[in-house]
């Protein structure tokens, strides 16, 4: 790995590892349990080697597929082996699909009403 990969990498580990010790602190507090220190590193580097293996599942994905880009299937293909995690995605999936219809209607039906007004006009 260059320098900057490298850098990049520890990076990112520090920054999971961040995140979950916040995490841990929260649901501790909530359930009135405490993580050790261990356990937090224990959880943290889990994470990080899950991350690395759905991103590298993403692009082979993307690349089975003669794409560039990760899309929402390759996604929910990742997430297929949990449940929880694969009807959250669908879920998700759905509601964006659902806003992103939303927008399009509203702004088809403003181009609508300014094309009816610029005729009115004339």
């Amino acid at each position: 790995m260059s320098v900057d990969t490298e850098e990049t990498h520890q990076r990112l580990k520090a920054a999971v590892h961040y995140t979950v010790g916040r995490l841990c602190q929260k649901i501790g507090e909530d359930h009135r349990r405490q993580f050790s220190r261990q356990a937090i590193a224990a959880i943290a580097e889990t994470t990080f080697r899950q991350c690395d293996i759905f991103a590298k599942d993403l692009e082979a994905f993307a690349r089975h597929a003669k794409r560039s880009t990760v899309s929402v299937d390759d996604v929910k293909l990742v997430a297929r082996r949990s449940t929880a995690l694969s009807i959250y995605i669908q879920n998700k999936s759905d509601e964006l699909t659902q806003e992103h219809m939303s927008l399009k209607k509203k702004t088809t039906a403003k181009r609508k009403n300014i094309e009816t007004e610029e005729e009115s006009r004339e």
